[in-house]
């Protein structure tokens, strides 16, 4: 499934890092940026989340709020955010129903090798619920730029 810009963003009711759920909902009437990312604690992973957590201040004063989505077991979150110094709210998705939902699972091509996998992407989910910005196949490097660019300007036409 791919979800388009202007749709409404799929729901979703995860266990965090911090052992309570954290639902769509909870995010009503701000933005939210939720990026699904492959596995704690590898390289590229790694870099994502932190800078991620190294823009929460300048993300959290354009309005936003950010959740990252893997696979990994909410255990394993503990152990990442604990090691890497993580400061945002990490959800287990063990089933991959909500990267289904996303689109955020399916087949890709590494190396010449093609698999079935997560799929590296951010949605930027406006206040009204729905899709304001959609990334696939994420580059690390220049992602979180990029996102925070998106949502400066999405915040400045919900203004005019």
């Amino acid at each position: 499934m791919t979800i388009r810009e202007g749709a409404p963003a799929p729901h979703f009711d995860l266990e965090s890092d911090a052992g309570k759920r954290v639902r769509l909902a909870d995010f009503a009437g701000r933005w939210l940026i939720v990026y699904f990312y492959p596995k704690d604690n590898t390289p590229g992973c790694t870099r994502e989340a932190k800078e991620f957590t190294e823009s929460l201040g300048h993300l959290k004063r354009a309005g936003a709020a950010v959740v990252g989505i893997s696979r990994d077991s909410v255990a394993s979150h503990c152990g990442f955010r604990d090691k890497q110094g993580i400061g945002l709210p990490l959800l287990s998705d063990p089933d991959l129903a909500i990267h289904r939902a996303y689109g955020a699972w399916g087949t890709k091509t590494s190396y010449g090798k093609t698999a079935e996998g997560v799929i590296r992407s951010t949605f930027l989910i406006a206040p009204d619920g729905t899709v304001a910005r959609a990334w696939k196949g994420v580059k690390v490097d220049g992602h979180v730029e990029e996102v925070l660019e998106a949502l400066v300007d999405l915040e400045k036409a919900l203004k005019r």
